[in-house]
């Protein structure tokens, strides 16, 4: 999400929802040549682990660069019941720059607190329609600059490239330019998963992300590329949802939703579709945003003031409500719980599998052990 700016709600809001062709062009030739799978890695379309179990994010936001001072939000955060928190960072080309001790900092705080820490900069947001915004280009080389912060946090950290890159203007650029910045970052020596986000302001109404993920994620040499989606106006209706989740999965290319809320100045979203969508397909969702949003959409809080015992009505919705961060996260099993520490039994009744994915071939959340079927923590079944 931009800090002080609505969303552009397209009229062709029809072309997200095109036929998949260009996202299941090229999967055959995906296998190739990606290199050994480091800590959070893609596999067979799926965010999984370095042990190869499932992880599905169930976390918001946290603007960090414009609140330095509110670390202890991660803590409070992880409180609610999120396995993941989503960082804003800044490259220093729009707001002061993040700097590597501070990341440092930051990386050390999430795992403090056993959680997944996905890492942005935000100063990317709109490029092309912002004048303000910078480019891809310039978010790597922050990364590269950071780099001694990141290296060997591969179980720990997802780098999310740039926050929005393009806004409604210029968005064509975003294919060739995600793919120069993938390579970049891999040339720079970084094994960690990557996310990038859509363009159009992260909703993606032209289609652009979606009918060229398959060869964005074929140019990435480790494989290694998570698809984010923005999810505001110009998802409104539960067809919508499940069109353009439905679209990555039926291709088998990882999609989380990055960012969402439960109103916005460009529509109204279906948080309850994103929501229920996001746990039938076992998707990561990111809401948006812990608190300090301002210049109108202040309704975008999940509490107030930064006071975790002040939850608005969207806070709390999104962590108690149906399908909500409460009763559907689980703890990343490099901490050692939440969805499967390898012992104990599946809401289902069934044994977790003390092997975890290694017990999982074929990926359905299954696996077969002591002559009886268990389930996968943090799989489909689970």
């Amino acid at each position: 999400m931009r800090k002080r700016s609505s969303r552009k709600k397209s009229g062709v809001v029809a072309m997200a929802l095109a036929a998949t062709a260009g996202l299941l062009l090229s999967l055959a030739g995906m296998g190739g040549s990606a290199v050994a799978a480091t800590g959070l890695h893609v596999s067979n379309g799926r965010l999984v682990e370095g042990n190869g179990n499932d992880f599905v994010m169930r976390g918001v936001n946290h603007a960090h660069a414009w609140y330095p001072g509110r670390t202890s939000s991660i803590g409070d955060i992880k409180a609610k019941g999120a396995n993941t928190v989503r960082v804003v960072l800044s490259s220093g080309d729009r707001w002061t720059r993040t700097s590597a001790s501070e990341v440092t900092g930051i990386v050390d705080r999430c795992k403090q607190n056993k959680l997944i820490c996905v890492l942005e900069v935000h100063d990317t947001t709109g490029f092309g329609e912002d004048g303000a915004a910078t480019t891809l280009s310039k978010a790597v080389d922050y990364w590269i600059g950071i780099r001694s912060a990141l290296a060997g946090q591969e179980n720990y950290v997802v780098i999310n490239l740039g926050n929005e890159p393009y806004g409604n203007t210029g968005y064509e650029r975003w294919t060739p330019d995600t793919k120069a910045a993938i390579g970049r970052m891999r040339d720079a020596g970084f094994d960690h998963a990557l996310m990038v986000d859509a363009p159009n302001w992260g909703q993606d109404w032209s289609g652009t992300m979606k009918n060229n993920a398959a060869s964005v994620f074929a140019a990435d040499p480790d494989r290694n590329t998570v698809f984010s989606i923005h999810m505001y106006g110009v998802y409104d209706t539960a067809a919508e949802v499940q069109g353009y989740l439905g679209a990555f999965v039926n291709a088998g290319l990882p999609v989380v939703v990055g960012e969402f809320g439960d109103n916005h100045s460009d529509g109204n979203p279906d948080e309850g579709a994103i929501m229920a969508t996001a746990q039938s397909l076992r998707l990561g969702y990111l809401g948006w945003s812990w608190s300090g949003n301002g210049s109108g959409v202040e309704y975008l809080d999940m509490v107030t003031g930064f006071d975790p015992g002040s939850l608005t009505s969207w806070g709390n919705r999104l962590f108690n409500g149906a399908d909500g961060i409460a009763s559907t996260a689980r703890e990343a099993t490099v901490y050692g719980g939440g969805g499967g520490s390898g012992s104990g039994t599946a809401p289902n009744g069934y044994p977790y599998c003390a092997q975890g994915g290694s017990t999982d071939p074929d990926g359905d959340g299954w696996g077969w052990e002591n002559n009886r079927s268990c389930v996968v923590p943090g799989g489909r079944a689970d």
